[in-house]
């Protein structure tokens, strides 16, 4: 059987390696990812969870070595989880809200309406009947 030393050294170390994994992808896919949309996902998504398993790795070393549980790290996690989300959204409705503005620069969706028309500020209008999504979907 094996020793709770040993299970919670490789408990620790597989928490820290996983979290550091996750953030290198996430903040790799943040520089590599070609639009602004698409690089929200590193950093919302991996970048997020591989810092919760570094926190945990965390939580998980102050217990088992110095035997005091640590409140601290799950606090910070549990903000992070919350915040990251509403940061992401934020800077993708900003994004949607630019590219009307700038009306040269078509999606799918068609052309974003123009400012002066009554419709959400934050969505494009359906897609058209024309478009490859559209076509798809019959």
């Amino acid at each position: 059987m094996m020793e709770l030393g040993l299970i919670a050294e490789i408990a620790t170390s597989a928490m820290i390696v996983l979290g550091s994994l996750l953030a290198l992808i996430g903040s790799w896919g943040m520089v590599r990812l070609p639009t602004l949309m698409e690089r929200l996902h590193g950093p919302a998504k991996a970048t997020t969870l591989g810092l919760g398993a570094l926190l945990v790795g965390s939580v998980l070393y102050y217990q088992f070595y110095k035997g005091q549980w640590s409140a601290h790290e799950l606090l910070i996690s549990l903000f992070l989880f919350i915040t990251a989300p509403i940061a992401a959204n934020m800077i993708a409705k900003v994004h949607l809200h630019r590219l009307r503005q700038d009306r040269a620069k078509a999606g799918p969706a068609g052309t974003p309406p123009a400012p002066s028309e009554q419709s959400d500020w934050s969505t494009f209008e359906a897609p058209h009947s024309d478009t490859p999504v559209a076509t798809s979907q019959e």
